[in-house]
């Protein structure tokens, strides 16, 4: 099976929706691909920027190659506000994975990009930024001996530490 690496930032949001009156938004982001829930990742809260958050947070993923020709294949960002009583919702932006790789394959792999903060029907309110890259494609026989490798490199023969 043919695979890539997949690094997504999600860089910051800028003029989102003020979902909370009273006590400071503490706003993180959820990202799922391709409606894998097993892949959702999440940011870290950002406690300062309210409606202008920043995290710089980098996560790791392995794609198969298929995701990449499909325009259904989705990248979705959503924005949630952290609260005691239940976190809310902020917005989100959906991407598909074909249109951000063909964007940045002829930039060498990779972008930053900005999208409209969408909440259902409703117009948007807010940007989200985010940057990506998309390693070279390799087949799973491959990186499922690299990573073997990289193992035995770190535990020996034996598989002590």
């Amino acid at each position: 099976m043919e695979c890539r690496k997949l690094e997504l930032t999600i860089n910051s949001a800028h003029d989102l929706r003020e979902v909370r009156r009273i006590f400071k938004m503490k706003v993180y982001a959820k990202v799922l691909i391709g409606g894998n829930k097993t892949l959702e990742k999440r940011t870290p809260v950002d406690k300062h920027g309210q409606t202008n958050p920043a995290w710089h947070n980098t996560m790791n993923y392995t794609i198969t190659e298929s995701w990449l020709q499909h325009h259904g294949t989705m990248l979705v960002i959503k924005l949630y506000c952290k609260r005691k009583l239940g976190d809310r919702y902020i917005g989100e932006v959906h991407q598909s994975l074909k249109q951000l790789y063909d964007h940045a394959y002829p930039l060498g792999g990779s972008a930053v990009m900005c999208f409209p903060v969408q909440m259902g029907s409703a117009e948007s309110q807010g940007q989200l930024c985010f940057s990506y890259r998309f390693g070279e494609k390799v087949t799973i026989e491959k990186l499922m001996l690299a990573e073997s490798i990289a193992s035995f490199l770190l535990t020996g023969p034996s598989g002590a530490t």
